[in-house]
């Protein structure tokens, strides 16, 4: 089945767009204005709320906020409440009816793109927002799946939606085709400067990230250091490697500080392009900050991590998240000038040229592992391909990350298999 199909795409925007009553530029004055918050959009931060949540965003929302961010596991946790099954059962019957021969994989991603279309609408809806809105995992290595469903949330929502696409070699295509069509990307799962450098380059997309409170995590975790400030530090050097970056080539491309853990955090990435903030950290944010006035941007801070004792950061690739290999900005603009450049073409050409490390080809084993640690690797299993260089702490991270999406996306989907049950 085509995932274009006119008819398909026709009735799935039905079923998102019935009782939809956007207030485009009319539900500003809705909300209250914060001094706190005003403040950091003068720094130059746009600020968004990283919840799926409509209550909890309801209570923090302030007119100076412009978007909220869901991804599969956000979704996830509103689908469990069972908030939309009456719109799974409704969704099913109807494709069912249009498509008898649809078989069940290709119905359940088709339900789960309702859902995130759905949900992402009563976003726009209740606030006015910009939505990032993100594909199903199992088009992560799928460059025209990939930019078929970009097309058809853009279609849906052209003017609030940004469709998240995951930093893998299929996501950097794929943003980038659809990037020429006016379609805004937020390419995820970003996790340092010499990433988001591959991801500029390449891809140009509207936003990139760097999640910088995995980043603390996995070093605490793995008693590597007290993680402070290893995930600012990735961010800063994200951000100006990202401007100096779109600045020569023209692109569009605005850095987001993503997986913000507390109210402090908010306050030490002041100016960075974006915030993308949890519900707890904005508002501790809010409640703890008493002076407006006293807020500054951090962009130029030198934020310094600090080490356990007798830890070697060179030997844990730690340096991979902040430090830009000479060469690897002219690289890839080489690569991306490649004909019908395709994943494969576009990983084997990364390796070819000496920088394979910042986006490996993973093998079966290698993501077995890394769905078996979760989003925080154990980096005991990788010591020794961390110390040789084949891979990168930026590109491990991004790996688990991945693969705890692939996890709440099943958990999902097999929500959504309960509730259809068999033909």
């Amino acid at each position: 089945m085509e995932i274009e199909s006119e008819k398909l795409v026709e009735l799935t925007r039905g079923l998102v767009l019935e009782g939809f009553e956007p207030h485009y530029g009319a539900r500003a004055q809705a909300f209250s204005a914060s001094p706190v918050w005003a403040k950091m959009r003068e720094l130059g931060s746009e600020l968004w709320l990283d919840t799926g949540d409509i209550a909890a965003a309801g209570k923090l929302w302030t007119r100076e906020m412009g978007a909220l961010t869901t991804n599969n596991t956000l979704l996830n946790k509103e689908v469990q409440k069972g908030t939309y099954d009456t719109l799974v059962t409704r969704a099913a019957n109807a494709l069912r009816k249009a498509f008898p021969a649809m078989d069940e994989a290709f119905l359940v991603r088709e339900i789960a793109f309702v859902l995130n279309a759905y949900h992402g609408l009563r976003l726009v809806e209740q606030f006015d927002a910009f939505v990032s809105v993100e594909e199903h995992t199992d088009l992560a290595h799928d460059v025209a799946a990939a930019v078929g469903y970009a097309r058809r949330y853009h279609a849906i929502c052209p003017e609030r939606f940004i469709v998240k696409l995951p930093l893998t070699a299929a996501g950097l295509l794929a943003a980038a085709q659809v990037g020429t069509e006016g379609i805004p990307v937020n390419l995820t799962l970003g996790f340092g400067a010499r990433q988001n450098v591959l991801v500029t380059a390449v891809a140009r997309p509207r936003f990139c990230n760097v999640f910088l409170g995995r980043l603390n995590q996995v070093v605490t975790e793995n008693k590597l250091g007290d993680g402070q400030y290893v995930g600012e530090k990735a961010t800063m050097a994200s951000q100006r490697v990202v401007k100096a970056l779109g600045r020569s080539l023209g692109a569009p491309t605005k850095q987001i500080a993503a997986s913000l853990r507390s109210g402090e955090q908010v306050r030490d990435l002041a100016g960075v392009d974006v915030l993308t903030i949890p519900p707890a950290a904005a508002d501790e944010f809010a409640r703890t900050t008493k002076d407006a006035a006293a807020l500054s941007s951090a962009v130029e801070k030198a934020y310094e991590p600090r080490w356990a004792a007798g830890v070697d950061a060179k030997a844990w690739a730690l340096d991979s998240l902040w430090d830009v290999p000479y060469g690897l900005e002219r690289a890839a603009l080489e690569i991306v000038s490649i004909p019908d450049l395709d994943p494969a073409g576009l990983l084997k050409s990364l390796k070819d040229a000496g920088f394979g490390a910042v986006l490996p080809q993973w093998s079966k084993e290698d993501v077995a592992a890394a769905t078996q640690d979760g989003k925080i690797p154990k980096l005991a299993r990788w010591k020794d391909r961390l110390a040789k260089g084949e891979i990168g702490l930026d590109a491990l991270m991004n790996l688990h990350g991945l693969q705890s999406f692939v996890i709440d996306q099943k958990a999902m989907d097999d929500r959504i298999r309960g509730l259809i049950g068999k033909k």
